[in-house]
């Protein structure tokens, strides 16, 4: 079952959001799924689809409230009006909170700009039971891992062209030296690696099959590790 809903936000606003529910219903484990630059797009409505035959509820906020990006210049316009901070701490919690209402657990992932947000949503939302970000981070200002208290997952692109691996791993040791549970894995790919539209795009970023599929059962294990339900692609 998929469905458009809208769910509440800490400060009493709705959201709008794609939502599809696995076999096991509304009491399954859960995740929130924050879209890339693109945004909330039959891709990353994919992702869902796939999260939910491996067990999980899965839940999209609609960051851009409709709008998508048709083209890379749309879609670093729609990204750069967005406020990260309000995305994280509402619409990304606020969708957590949702799920909890009948999942006892609930994760996060997000791709690249969500991926960013996914790094965020670690710091300020406490309700989140794991997070996994993919080839993206905020400026590590921004990240005090003082207040993660979810295990977290990376997937970086050695030859990523917007998110240098140097950042990645200086993220990493900045989350191992303040104690919080991580695992970082790096692949030699360009940027949003994952994204299977990623065929021949005009920016620096481009599918590669193993890859995305090698990092997508780390994230199911991760995911089975930390929120329980299992099997699936």
């Amino acid at each position: 079952m998929s469905e458009v809903i809208t769910f509440n936000r800490p400060d009493g606003r709705d959201c709008p959001a794609f939502y599809i529910e696995p076999a096991g219903g509304a009491s399954a484990p859960a995740v929130v799924v924050i879209q890339e630059w693109w945004g909330l797009n039959d891709q990353i409505k994919g992702v869902a689809n796939r999260l939910a035959v491996a067990g999980y509820r899965a839940l999209v906020p609609d960051l851009y409230r409709g709008q998508k990006g048709l083209d890379a210049k749309e879609a670093e316009h729609l990204m750069n009006s967005l406020d990260f901070r309000d995305a994280a701490s509402q619409d990304v919690r606020g969708a957590v909170q949702h799920l909890k209402h009948t999942s006892h657990r609930v994760g996060v992932v997000g791709f690249c700009m969500g991926g960013a947000l996914a790094v965020l949503a670690a710091v300020n939302v406490p309700e989140a039971d794991a997070v996994v970000t993919w080839y993206g981070f905020p400026p590590l200002d921004y990240v005090d891992p003082a207040r993660i208290k979810a295990p977290v997952q990376g997937h970086f692109a050695t030859e990523d062209a917007f998110f240098p691996i140097q950042q990645a791993d200086a993220l990493e040791q900045k989350l191992k030296q303040a104690g919080v549970s991580c695992e970082f894995y790096r692949y030699k790919a360009q940027h949003a690696f994952a994204n299977e539209q990623n065929i021949n795009p005009p920016i620096p970023a481009r599918y590669d099959p193993a890859s995305a599929g090698e990092g997508w059962q780390r994230m199911l294990s991760f995911f089975g590790r930390h929120l329980g339900a299992a099997g699936g692609r």
